[in-house]
Order: structure tokens, then C-alpha cells, then sequence
């Protein structure tokens, strides 16, 4: 079997996406970024010389001699779903996948020149294969995005930034970086989940997975809806203290809340952009290249502006009410941090 012709029988009926762009599923903040990015005259240029300084020829030699390949003689379930992966999105070469041995369920997207896919013992022995098909599958789609490149360098920046911290003001510009990139990179991580459901198609399974991931291998013991009130109760819940904190939590991490995920892909599945791709109506490759930047910033912009307007979080009601100028500056600020006292005048939003 080719790599250029793999293709697969489903273990039950699925739909395939020819031609499919990343465009496709990707989160409009992802998208912009990566549009941008692309746009730039000799970005790939510059990012494979960079290759030379990073490691990832050590980080493919370190997995070839002391991780285990995916193939149809080792984990041929997995090479069976991350064949089914690149068929139903159509990525023509399958990238290597490897198993390594480390307890933290995890799974990751990276390299230079080609994607590698690498998925820990621990998230192989806690999934089930419905569940294992949507992290596959949201591996696949890294790829197919491009994510794989963006991520080495993220890893390499990080790992960076430890070794000159000593240095005075010597990690400070790498940080920057650093923190700019993980605010990319948690939003790619919802473009993922979105690309797994397409492959998995179950979003029951996408759900679990996600639960597992938080609580582990405890599936009697959890619920799918009352996993959702936790992300709708971290959504909306405390005042402008808690909205700081969330920000300060979140700046350290790659990749959003778990609970966060589950509804953003929840609220994704129900959407009519999802069940136009479903249908058949996606944007192709083919069309990749007419895409402006100016274009996919809007729809960036669009997005933001009505996630402020819609969002329950404290911080960005506030920011919708000052938008929209709602008066009182101070009063508001001071009802707020306190959790929603009086001594403002009430609107609508303070509901």
C-alpha cells in the first residue's frame, strides 16, 4: 500500500472530504495566523534553515531507536485508524507515527520537513478505539494544517528559554515569543478537535475522550452533560478576579481546558458550518491560495467580536457593555469585582 494510495475500508460508514482545505475546520484565530504566516514572502525559506539549529533530526532519531513505529506489524490498529485518518481528510502521505512510553496520556504533531505523529502509552492503553480514532484524527489534522511546524519551534523556544533563564533579561524576548505562540497554539488545538470529529464522526466518542483525558479511565463515574455546566459554570461563573486569574492560568499552558474543548467542539458539531462540510460543501486546496489575509483577519475579527458579545465570563461582558457604551466606568468596575453588588446603574448585560 502507497502512500500516495491508501486507501482504507472504515470499520463502519463514514464520510470521506476529497481535496478538503484545513480551511475547512480550522478556528478562525488559527486560521488568520496561519494565512499570514503563509503570505510572508520567504517564511518557508527562513523556517527550514532553521533547521539546522533545532533539533528535530535528533528528535526523529530519538523515536526510530527508542520509541515504537506504527505499522501493520506494531499497533496495527493504530496504523489501520491513522491510514483511515489521512483517507478521510485525503492527505496524500502518511506521515510516521510512534508510540513512546510515558504514563501522562499525550499525543503530538510535529517536525520541519515532514509531520511525525507520536502518541504516549499512556493515551493508547486509556482510550477506546472510537475515542483513539478522534485523537488520531486530530493529529492528522495538524498535519494537514501545517501545525507540525509551528509546534518544533515552540517546543525548541521553550526548551530555549529554560537554558538562558539564568541570564539576566536573557529569556525575556524568547518568552514573548514563546507566550504569543502558545496563544496560537491553544486556539490550533481546537482546529484539531474539530478535524477528529471529521474523522471520527462520533461526537459521543470526541466527548469521552476528552473526559478521559481529565478524570481518566473513570467513564461510570462522569457525565458528558455535567462536564459541559462545568465549562458553562468556568465560563460564567466569579467576577473580574476570577476572569484575571483564568488569563493567568491559561498563559503557562499549550493547550486549552479540557472542559473548554469539549463545549467549543460541542458548539462546533451543532453548528451549520459543520453540517456543510458534512454535506459536501467545504472550501478545496485548489482555492487555498485566492485566500487574502485581509480576509481571514475579518473573519477573525467577526469571530472575536461576537464571542465577546455572546460570552458570559465577567471581563468580557465588561468589555462588550463598554463597547456598546454602557456608562458608569467606575461603578461597573467596582460591581464587578465584587461578583455583582450594587452601586451601579443595572442594563441588561448585568443580568
Amino acid at each position: 500500500m502507497t502512500d500516495g494510495n491508501h486507501e482504507n475500508v472504515p470499520s463502519r460508514n463514514r464520510r470521506r472530504f476529497p481535496d478538503i482545505s484545513s480551511r475547512a475546520y480550522e478556528h478562525p484565530a488559527d486560521r488568520s495566523a496561519l494565512v499570514a504566516l503563509r503570505k510572508l514572502t520567504g517564511f518557508d525559506t527562513v523556517f527550514k534553515a532553521l533547521s539546522g539549529l533545532l533539533p528535530e533530526r535528533s528528535l526523529r532519531l530519538l523515536f526510530l531507536s527508542d520509541s515504537v513505529r506504527v505499522g501493520e506489524t506494531q499497533f496495527a490498529h493504530l496504523h489501520a485508524m491513522l491510514l483511515d485518518a489521512c483517507y478521510i481528510l485525503d492527505l496524500k502521505k502518511v506521515p510516521p507515527m510512534y508510540v513512546t512510553q510515558d504514563p501522562k496520556p499525550n499525543a503530538m504533531c510535529i517536525g520541519l520537513d515532514e509531520p511525525i505523529i507520536v502518541v504516549t502509552t499512556g493515551l493508547v492503553e486509556l482510550l477506546d478505539e472510537e475515542e483513539m480514532r478522534a485523537v488520531v484524527g486530530h493529529e492528522v489534522g495538524h498535519a494537514l494544517s501545517g501545525h507540525s511546524v509551528y509546534r518544533t519551534i515552540l517546543l525548541f523556544l521553550t526548551n530555549l528559554a529554560l537554558k538562558v533563564a539564568w541570564i539576566p533579561l536573557g529569556n525575556i524576548a524568547i518568552m514573548a515569543i514563546v507566550t504569543a505562540l502558545r496563544e496560537w497554539f491553544r486556539k490550533s488545538e481546537l482546529s484539531a478537535d474539530r478535524a477528529g470529529l471529521l474523522v471520527g464522526q462520533d461526537l459521543q466518542a470526541s466527548m469521552r475522550g476528552l473526559m478521559k483525558i481529565a478524570g481518566g479511565d473513570h467513564l461510570h463515574e462522569m457525565n458528558v452533560d455535567a462536564f459541559l455546566e462545568q465549562a458553562e459554570e468556568y465560563e460564567a461563573g466569579g467576577d473580574l478576579r476570577d476572569s484575571v486569574l483564568k488569563i493567568l492560568n491559561v498563559l503557562p499552558r499549550s493547550h486549552p481546558f479540557t472542559t473548554v474543548r469539549a463545549a467549543e467542539l460541542k458548539k462546533w458539531a451543532e453548528s451549520r458550518d459543520h453540517q456543510r462540510i458534512m454535506d459536501g460543501h467545504y472550501p478545496k486546496r485548489d482555492e487555498d491560495g485566492d485566500m487574502s489575509v485581509t480576509d481571514s483577519f475579518r473573519e477573525s475579527a467577526s469571530h472575536y467580536a461576537d464571542t465577546v458579545r455572546t460570552s458570559k465570563d465577567p471581563l468580557m461582558k465588561l468589555v462588550g457593555d463598554l463597547a456598546g457604551g454602557a456608562g458608569d466606568l467606575g461603578g461597573k468596575l467596582r460591581d464587578k469585582f465584587n461578583g455583582g453588588g450594587g452601586g451601579g446603574k443595572a442594563s441588561p448585560s448585568d443580568s
